[in-house]
């Protein structure tokens, strides 16, 4: 059973920052049905500019989350227009107005959703890309006797100092696009999508991929139709106040700031209690390998695991068969634990 696109009331909610968004909400989509003993209940964040429609090809008949089997929630991230977003919010916290939000935040909002609106008591697993492997490790160490498994991929608990080198890179293309206008511009500053676009193909697959004409797998016949087509086409349909939220969230995203760790990434990650797989893409170029495995040797227990692929960051995206298959048999071997 599948529901439709739905949204939990979260009322007057207040974030880390201490500002309170007025008649805020959290938007989610929920696959398969919640057993007796309520053990079944898996959690699927969404990642950077995705919304809960773009990551729905893990879940399926035999896919990675199999909703026969598995409740699965999918929930968007504040920001990411869905949820309560710079581009949905009245003012005063419309548009670049938005509060900054963390990863803690998100959290926060999906374990409201989960207990108040649909019951959840216990989560087999917390499953995310990227931006949603932020949430993972997360929600493992704000929350450790709620979570039984977690599966990050291609993603990091701490942003590391060169992801956020390319973080602002993208902020830059945005706001200094003539038509970005503070925030408060009236038709979207199209110039600065485009560059932030750009910039992303460049980071998004690897060195490899493109060396080897790699475009032509996603049937385009250069790497300027691919930038058109693939990356543009990706970013076009978002609101560039949302984009800046999102990067916001991104660059303060470190499970050492949880609340009791006292900074320490390694006190935070050590305190982790699921078992936990983190997956790496040998050849992402936003989180690397040895990043990952850096933060897997600091999670009493957890396995670390590479796709190799030379799809870059991509890998995680569900766009390769042979990546996809990777990670549907190391989140299926997790469940079968």
């Amino acid at each position: 059973m599948t529901s439709g696109d739905r949204r939990h009331r979260l009322g007057h909610f207040t974030l880390e920052s201490g500002a309170t968004l007025p008649d805020a909400w959290i938007a989610y989509k929920t696959h398969g049905t919640l057993n007796a003993e309520g053990s079944n209940a898996v959690l699927y964040p969404t990642q950077f500019a995705a919304q809960h429609g773009d990551v729905e090809w893990m879940i399926g008949p035999g896919r990675a989350l199999d909703p026969r089997t598995h409740f699965i929630v999918v929930a968007d991230q504040l920001g990411n227009g869905l949820s309560s977003s710079p581009s949905n919010t009245s003012p005063p916290y419309d548009r670049a107005r938005f509060p900054v939000v963390t990863i803690r935040d998100d959290v926060t909002a999906q374990h409201r959703l989960l207990t108040e609106g649909l019951g959840v008591r216990h989560l087999a697993l917390v499953v995310g890309y990227s931006m949603g492997a932020q949430q993972a490790f997360q929600w493992a160490v704000s929350h450790p006797g709620f979570v039984e498994r977690i599966a990050p991929f291609c993603g990091t608990a701490r942003t590391t100092a060169h992801n956020a080198v390319f973080l602002a890179s993208l902020r830059t293309a945005l706001t200094t696009d003539a038509a970005w206008l503070d925030g408060d511009y009236t038709s979207p500053p199209r110039r600065g999508l485009r560059a932030l676009a750009t910039i992303s193909a460049g980071w998004g697959f690897s060195q490899n991929f493109y060396n080897r004409g790699g475009h032509r797998q996603l049937g385009f016949s250069s790497i300027a139709d691919c930038i058109t087509g693939f990356w543009e086409a990706r970013y076009a349909k978002r609101d560039a106040n949302n984009l800046l939220s999102m990067i916001r969230t991104w660059e303060l995203n470190d499970a050492g700031a949880t609340p009791g760790m006292g900074g320490s990434l390694a006190r935070a990650l050590g305190s982790i209690r699921a078992r936990c797989t983190i997956i790496a893409s040998r050849t992402d170029l936003y989180f690397r390998p040895a990043d990952l495995e850096a933060e897997a040797n600091l999670i009493p227990g957890a396995r670390f695991r590479v796709i190799p692929s030379d799809w870059g960051h991509m890998a995680g995206a569900g766009i390769n068969p042979e990546d996809s298959a990777v990670l549907t048999e190391e989140i299926q071997a997790l469940l079968a634990t």
